[in-house]
């Protein structure tokens, strides 16, 4: 079993943060061989961390419905239900990043200002 969520979520942050490590990046696309459809296939592609954020919920949602519909008898049932956990975490951190790239943007744009209060320039 593979946690493909995680993997495609990986492919896609590795494509959004220029991540240039080509063994990691073989060794996801070899465990998403054949999975790679709906949700999976759009994490795994992601350019943007938005389209991140969107198919790692609609990722979420799929598995929640998968967790929801076994019996808890089923072999597989608690190693599903551990994805589940840990989609739901990957899912924090992204927000997380997201969070922390919008304060870099914003820091730059108060030392922007800043940088014209002290020096200011006659246009």
């Amino acid at each position: 079993m593979s946690c493909y969520e995680i993997e495609a979520l990986r492919l896609g942050l590795m494509t959004v943060l220029g991540v240039e490590d080509q063994h990691a990046r073989e060794h996801a696309e070899k465990e998403l061989e054949g999975h790679l459809e709906g949700p999976i296939e759009g994490l795994a592609d992601a350019e943007s961390l938005a389209e991140i954020e969107r198919h790692l919920d609609a990722a979420l949602v799929d598995l929640e419905e998968t967790v929801a519909s076994m019996d808890a008898d089923d072999p597989t049932y608690d190693y599903t239900r551990g994805r589940l956990l840990a989609v739901r975490d990957a899912e924090r951190a992204v927000h997380r990043l997201r969070a922390q790239g919008e304060d870099v943007v914003d820091g730059l744009g108060d030392a922007h200002d800043l940088l014209h209060e002290t020096f200011p320039t006659e246009e």
